[in-house]
């Protein structure tokens, strides 16, 4: 199982080490051809609207939308929950995104950088530790979408089928839970 990680702009590094940690070959994903050889792609945080921009000057934001609607688990994390939400709040005017996850996701809801916070979180019955850098959080979802955590009282984190997307940075605690439930996802995708 070789799982990638869009390689554009964010934690990379951080999230293909997380990946290694859970059991999973992680291999950076910049190309086309790079995005054919994975079974899942990871979309890691930084600021949505450069990934954006970089999807398309690197040729991969048609090939991963096609992907994620051919049944491609992925996952996101902060900017790349708001890439896989159908719908984005205060977004800019030539915002692209790759869709497939039912929600409507607020750009930097929780603030500026300068709110940036970390705390802990129920992520779906279990505690984690969770930091949150400039994040978005889940305005309203649909009714496939599984809510797996909150924080203060607004959605930070979902699933849907094998789409994953938490609104924190799972990938900079050294707990490897969030990425060892993708790996998972991952599996049963594969089994199908």
């Amino acid at each position: 199982m070789r799982i990638g990680v869009l390689a554009l702009q964010g934690d990379v590094r951080e999230h293909t080490a997380a990946l290694g940690a859970a059991g999973a070959e992680a291999v950076r994903v910049r190309t086309p051809h790079e995005l054919d050889d994975v079974d899942a792609l990871v979309i890691p945080g930084g600021e949505s609207t450069t990934i954006g921009k970089l999807l398309v000057t690197f040729g991969l934001l048609e090939p991963v939308r096609k992907r994620v609607r051919d049944g491609m688990p992925a996952f996101g994390s902060c900017a790349g929950m708001i890439l896989l939400a159908d719908r984005v709040l205060d977004g800019t005017a030539d915002q692209v995104g790759i869709g497939g996850i039912d929600m409507t996701v607020r750009r930097n809801a929780f603030g500026r950088q300068v709110d940036s916070w970390e705390g802990d979180v129920d992520f779906d019955g279990d505690p984690i530790h969770a930091v949150f850098i400039r994040a978005p959080w889940v305005e309203e979802c649909g009714a496939e979408v599984e809510v797996l955590a909150r924080a203060a009282d607004r959605i930070v984190a979902v699933r849907q089928g094998p789409l994953l997307a938490t609104a924190f940075h799972p990938e900079l605690t050294g707990d490897p839970r969030v990425h060892a439930l993708f790996v998972s996802m991952v599996k049963e995708q594969a089994e199908l």
